[in-house]
Parts: structure tokens; sequence; C-alpha cells
């Protein structure tokens, strides 16, 4: 389940934002998206885009807490925005819908078919969200640059049973992912390909130890 929207009608969907009434924004590459999360109790669906969720530590340095692209939900319940240091940055032109959480949750809306279905997708992509958060603190409790990369190619080979694994973002993202230091983390996969434990095709990687 990756859209809030499945199983939907242009109708059906036209009625929910009514119901809703759902609030859409547009920003502008590099522009802040919702400073004022922190302080609402929101829940927001990207339409279209790609952003960031960025946390800054005291020396200044930017760490990617959460990549966000079409269709991923943020909000003031399910996302590392509570802290004063965080920022959601828009990485291009980017369209956001808001939802009031309190409309969300009135339990009015169930009289409508159309909100179910959109209800149930919402808490299907939220399970989602949590297990892949899950399977990030597995990479970031490791020490090593090796470990966190081989503790991420082990999480998407379960997930495909598949020798290869094809990358959903660039290795500069993958970095800040596994929050290492860029060139450090290309200095570990030549290694690892040195070593015949993977080869790599543009964002294709082959596991030679599988």
């Amino acid at each position: 389940m990756s859209n809030p929207f499945e199983n939907l009608n242009q109708n059906q969907i036209n009625k929910l934002f009514s119901l809703l009434g759902v609030h859409i924004y547009n920003f502008k590459k590099n522009q802040e998206i919702l400073p004022t999360i922190k302080y609402e109790n929101i829940i927001s669906i990207i339409l279209q885009g790609y952003a960031q969720i960025i946390n800054i530590d005291y020396n200044g340095n930017e760490i990617v807490m959460e990549n966000l692209a079409k269709n991923d939900i943020f909000g003031t319940n399910i996302s590392a925005t509570n802290s004063e240091y965080t920022q959601i940055i828009a990485k291009e032109e980017t369209k956001v819908l808001v939802i009031d959480y309190n409309k969300l949750i009135n339990p009015a809306n169930l009289k409508y078919n159309y909100f179910n279905i959109f209800f149930r997708n919402i808490f299907d992509i939220i399970n989602t969200k949590f297990k892949e958060a899950n399977e990030r603190v597995k990479i970031l409790e490791k020490k090593q640059i090796r470990e966190k990369l081989l503790e991420y190619f082990e999480i998407e080979h379960k997930k495909s049973r598949q020798k290869n694994i094809y990358l959903p973002f660039t290795f500069k993202t993958l970095a800040d992912y596994i929050a290492v230091d860029r060139s450090a983390m290309f200095r570990e996969l030549k290694h690892l390909k040195d070593e015949k434990f993977i080869e790599v095709n543009d964002r294709k990687i082959t596991l030679l130890y599988k």
C-alpha cells in the first residue's frame, strides 16, 4: 500500500476533500514546508514533489531523518518534527495536502464508505512507515560504515529475496539515510566491490555473498 487514495475515484476524492476541509499548499525548491507543524495537530500528504525532514545538530550538521516522496505521509504525531532543530525542506517544487487531525478522527465520518477506504489506506501506510523507521534504527545502531551498508543490503534482500537490489534513491541520499560521510561511504563501497562482496551497476547492487 503506497497510495492513500487507492480504490477511490475522482468523485469520491472530491467528496473526501470537502468532508475533511483539506488545504493544499505549493512550495518552491529549498523552501521550508509547514514550519508551524511543530505546534499544529495535522496530517500531511505529499501530492507531488520530494522533501526531506532534516535535523540540525549543535554543530550545524544536517541529518536526514526522513525522505518524503509522492503519497508519503507525515505529521505532528507520526514524524520526527517536534524538535526546534527540525525542518521539512522541499528539495524540488512540492505540493502538500494538509488535514486537521481532529477532523480526520471525527466519528461522524465513518458513515461514508469513501472515508473508510481512505482511512484504511492511511492506516496501512502509517504501519509501513513505522516498520521502515524500525529498519532504519537497526542500520543506525551499527558502528561501522561497512556494517551499516551490509545491514541495509540485508534488509532490502529480505524484502525481495533477490540478489539484485535496486536503490530507490541516489547514493548521495543513501549516505544521508545511513548517516555517514559520503566520501567515506563511497570508499567502503569500493572495498566491498574489490573484495567481491557486491557488484554495482548504476543503482543496481548485486549481492555476491548470497
